[in-house]
């Protein structure tokens, strides 16, 4: 039995769409999956420029036949390739392409045979999970950013935004807000995400050694200098690169960083050489920048150029609704490390937990949890678990600098929730860790007026 009789009764049977394109680009054939795929008919496709799917990774050279047509003629193969074409309606299809051309005996090309498999199910599947990661926050939060305030959630949206450009980005917030996993993130959301993160502490480093971490240097440069050194910007290249700190960088480093910026080149220390870079710049700081100009401390040039698409993390303070997920979280993580079965935390250490002010920001609330787990011998970690300074200082401070009483901190943290969930007293009760009764009861004994003090209509 010859079977390649039968040839395109197994071509048509296939789930996969087939193409046979000419060295010209033209459509010479396609199978019921094709056409059910691309919305069009076989008789509709036959003929055409096989540029009427408008293929997101095709490569039209377009200067004659074969590999002067396109890059699959030149390069002869493509393999699972995914990839965007446009069907007959004008709407978008996820495919994974693969392809590879057809030679006759003499090894001339005469064309190509190109499969298209529909991944747009899957995608559409993948990105419902992100969109439920991101709202419910699931497994480690958004890139493990923990938060469902507000205020994270717009926070979340920017990143997501800035994520799929290569403008430069500035982080700012005080220390222990996060801003290094921002950085990451924004790293994670974008098209350079394959490629290499690096991390370079600008405060940590005196002029001579930072600059050779930026930019490398070649034997010799100065002494102790024995062997050649790739910078951190050569090791970033097609990634991203995070400078921390950047506010303790010297004026005469911040001349050089500001021509790499400018020109996307770096020299190494000890060399004249140019080397090209492409990197994306994303730098963090928790200083006023501004006021530096002010002081000519910072480069003002320099500021502008860095300062394209500028990011604020909030205090903990700030979001103090989101401390109950961020507690949890810190505790699931200590278990797991540790010998100790600790279930969760009491309503009343949760209580001071939450009127606490949180100078150290999230750093010092994990700080907090790990110093529980010390003293905590079980179950639930408890008011006198806590460091001492957390409960004797339990007290925030109002913009004058006076302190506030511990009552007026609880009052204070029960009305910043309860604006957050617009007078909800259900989900403030939940965020708290406590009962609606025990919501009730605290808005009577603060005497706090729903309407008034919240500006929600009754």
């Amino acid at each position: 039995m010859n079977i390649a009789k039968h040839w395109k009764t197994i071509v048509d049977t296939l789930q996969d769409g087939l193409l046979v394109i000419g060295p010209g680009g033209d459509i010479l054939a396609a199978n019921p999956a094709a056409e059910q795929l691309t919305g069009y008919t076989a008789d509709e496709l036959v003929g055409e420029s096989c540029q009427i799917l408008n293929c997101t990774e095709c490569k039209i050279i377009g200067e004659g036949t074969g590999n002067k047509w396109c890059s699959l003629f030149a390069d002869e193969t493509v393999r699972d390739k995914q990839c965007l074409i446009t069907n007959k309606d004008q709407r978008s299809v996820h495919v994974i392409k693969s392809a590879t051309v057809l030679r006759d005996q003499d090894g001339t090309i005469i064309g190509a045979v190109e499969t298209l498999t529909d991944i747009s199910e899957y995608i559409r599947q993948q990105q419902e999970i992100v969109s439920l990661r991101k709202t419910l926050h699931w497994d480690e939060g958004f890139h493990g950013i923990l938060g469902t305030s507000t205020t994270m959630q717009k926070l979340f949206e920017l990143i997501d935004n800035v994520a799929q450009t290569d403008a430069p980005v500035i982080i700012t917030g005080q220390s222990g807000t996060g801003k290094e996993m921002v950085a990451r993130a924004i790293h994670e959301e974008s098209t350079r995400r394959n490629g290499p993160f690096v991390k370079v502490n600008c405060a940590a480093l005196n002029q001579n050694l930072l600059e050779s971490e930026l930019f490398g240097h070649i034997k010799g440069a100065y002494t102790g200098a024995d062997q050649s050194r790739v910078g951190r910007f050569e090791a970033a290249h097609k990634g991203s690169i995070f400078l921390d700190e950047i506010g303790d960088i010297p004026l005469s480093t911040q001349v050089k960083l500001l021509r790499v910026l400018e020109e996307k080149e770096i020299e190494r220390v000890g060399d004249h050489k140019p080397i090209s870079v492409d990197v994306r710049i994303i730098t963090a700081t928790n200083k006023n920048l501004e006021n530096l100009i002010q002081q000519n401390l910072f480069r003002e040039d320099l500021f502008f150029r860095i300062n394209v698409f500028p990011l604020y993390c909030p205090s903990l303070a700030e979001r103090i609704e989101d401390i109950p997920i961020i507690v949890q979280n810190f505790i699931q993580q200590n278990t797991l490390k540790g010998n100790k079965n600790i279930e969760g935390i009491s309503p009343e250490a949760m209580e001071i937990l939450m009127s606490y002010s949180w100078p150290g920001n999230v750093r010092e609330l994990r700080n907090a949890i790990e110093y529980a787990f010390v003293l905590c011998p079980g179950g639930d970690i408890k008011k006198e678990h806590l460091p001492p300074k957390i409960i004797k200082g339990r007290v925030n401070s109002d913009p004058t600098g006076d302190a506030i009483s511990y009552d007026d901190s609880k009052r204070k943290a029960l009305l910043h929730i309860l604006r957050q969930t617009k007078g909800n007293q259900s989900e403030t009760a939940r965020i708290m860790g406590v009962s609606r009764v025990t919501i009730w009861k605290r808005i009577k004994k603060y005497g706090i007026d729903l309407t008034k003090d919240l500006a929600i209509k009754s």
